[in-house]
């Protein structure tokens, strides 16, 4: 039976393997019953801007290097709302020097309908087909005409027990079943189930409403709940990402790593090495 610590070490050493060169061909030599690579999985492992909230653009990309993670979510402490065209051709060419794709911008918190103008505009300018965003519950509608508007998707953020807007996936989901199909949910996984919700059952329930996702753990499944690293939680990581293959989720995988936010690199790094071995030890 494949345990925690065996997914953490087939994980870690994913990471190492990825520093050493010159390896030889021996080595190198897949064998015929080797597995797919967990980078063959249709959900895609990132990053949500939020874990570098204490760190410039410069020190997030190389954090992202050492971890070998190449998707962003964008925060606007990296990329601001009122940047220029300018700003923005120099932010994506620092991105594609460290080899990172800005997917998505948010969260963006908006409490009128000319917030959510200027969140479209931006969305736009940047040149993302995703906004992950927390609106009030009398803008929905404008929220949808907009998605069609710009046909830019947008993913509302639940926030847990304290949210009393979005607490869980399920309160998302009742809201917006009935809107544009370009309405959805930004599933953080870990306020959910500090909300009460078993966020496994949630993902398969919520999958086709569900585009972008914030990967994490909690240390338990009550309000108290703190982030922790991935695999020393409560929620079950290895049938989490099992219910991702069964309901066919292909948008990304953004760790939100919020513990130690001044320091997140050890707990970044045993996150993402936790992630891959699992997808690899449960194939």
């Amino acid at each position: 039976m494949n345990t925690r610590r065996s997914f953490l070490y087939k994980g870690m050493l994913g990471i190492a393997a990825g520093t050493i060169v010159n390896i030889p061909s021996i080595f190198a030599k897949p064998s015929l019953s080797e597995k797919p690579k967990a980078e063959d999985d249709s959900f895609k492992l990132a990053v949500a801007g939020y874990s570098f909230v204490n760190f410039n653009l410069e020190e997030s990309l190389k954090m992202m290097k050492k971890v070998d993670v190449h998707h962003l979510c964008i925060k606007d402490f990296h990329l601001p709302y009122k940047s220029t065209a300018g700003q923005i051709a120099a932010f994506h060419a620092a991105l594609k020097e460290s080899d990172v794709t800005g997917y998505a911008v948010g969260p963006i918190y908006t409490k009128t309908k000319k917030d959510i103008d200027n969140a479209f505009d931006y969305a736009k300018r940047v040149g993302v087909d995703l906004i992950v965003g927390i609106p009030v519950h009398d803008d929905l509608v404008y929220v949808a005409q907009k998605t069609k508007e710009y046909n830019i998707r947008y993913a509302i953020h639940n926030h847990g027990p304290e949210d009393e807007l979005y607490p869980t996936a399920e309160s998302i989901y009742t809201l917006i079943k009935e809107l544009d199909p370009r309405v959805g949910i930004c599933f953080d996984m870990g306020h959910n189930a500090r909300a009460g919700h078993d966020s496994i059952a949630d993902l398969q329930n919520y999958s086709k409403r569900i585009f972008d996702i914030h990967l994490k753990n909690i240390t338990v499944a009550t309000k108290t709940g703190a982030t922790c690293e991935l695999g020393r939680g409560v929620i079950n990581i290895p049938a989490f990402v099992k219910m991702l293959r069964k309901s066919g989720y292909s948008g990304h995988c953004g760790l939100e790593y919020e513990k130690d936010m001044k320091d997140p690199l050890a707990g970044i790094a045993e996150s993402v090495g936790y992630f891959r071995g699992v997808c690899e030890g449960t194939r």
